[in-house]
């Protein structure tokens, strides 16, 4: 993180925690190496959160800094992750920039926030939060008809009643129709293998993931 800034006037600014190059653990884009460009603050408490230490802190970066410091990467993947990154407006200039920068972009985001003025070049993945996660009452059902085939909604499982509510909201809103949908197990809360048997006892159309990075690093922040 070579390329920070203080504070300034400058409008074009957003305030990260950091920017690492890893491979991308989750989503569509799993196994690619990517670089996470993570934006520090978020609204949520999700009570398995495993990026707490983005809640606060951080370093302004002027935008112009952070297309120069992903740059140095080399790589073709950018995640734009947080904290819930939409919380800072100009996350969307952001992204704006590295799609025209020829990134293959994706957001990760919480599903609270309007998603409607994100880039449509870029694959929204949004967090479908589970009663388990203590934000269900924070989702925002109405991103959920601007969700388009390039997008994923992800389902975070911490037990059998958080199953069984994702399986009717997928039922509900015809969610597989509308875009990829990924099951993760949360970790430390569910058996991997419990999350697999479930949806292939039902058959549902959905991806089951686990977090690679946590497979290849543990718990190690930045990774």
């Amino acid at each position: 993180m070579e390329t920070q800034v203080t504070d300034s006037p400058a409008a074009e600014r957003l305030r990260l925690t950091e920017i690492f190059l890893s491979v991308q653990g989750e989503s569509r884009s799993v196994g690619w190496p990517t670089v996470f460009v993570r934006l520090t603050g978020c609204p949520l408490r999700c009570q398995y959160c495993d990026t707490a230490y983005a809640f606060h802190g951080g370093q302004w970066w002027e935008i112009d800094d952070i297309l120069a410091e992903v740059a140095q990467h080399g790589v073709r993947h950018v995640c734009v992750t947080g904290g819930e990154p939409l919380a800072q407006k100009r996350c969307l200039l952001l992204l704006q920039k590295l799609c025209d920068a020829g990134y293959e972009v994706s957001l990760e985001t919480s599903g609270a926030l309007d998603i409607s003025g994100v880039d449509p070049r870029v694959s929204r993945v949004v967090d479908l939060k589970t009663p388990g996660s203590k934000e269900m009452a924070r989702n925002r059902l109405e991103n959920i008809p601007l969700l388009t085939p390039r997008d994923q909604v992800k389902f975070v499982i911490c037990d059998r009643a958080d199953y069984d509510w994702a399986r009717a909201m997928l039922a509900e809103h015809r969610l597989a129709e509308r875009c990829e949908v990924l099951f993760s197990p949360s970790h430390g809360q569910v058996r991997p293998h419990e999350l697999a048997e479930w949806i292939l006892a039902d058959k549902l159309p959905v991806r089951y993931q686990l977090q690679l990075h946590k497979v290849l690093w543990g718990d190690t922040p930045g990774r």
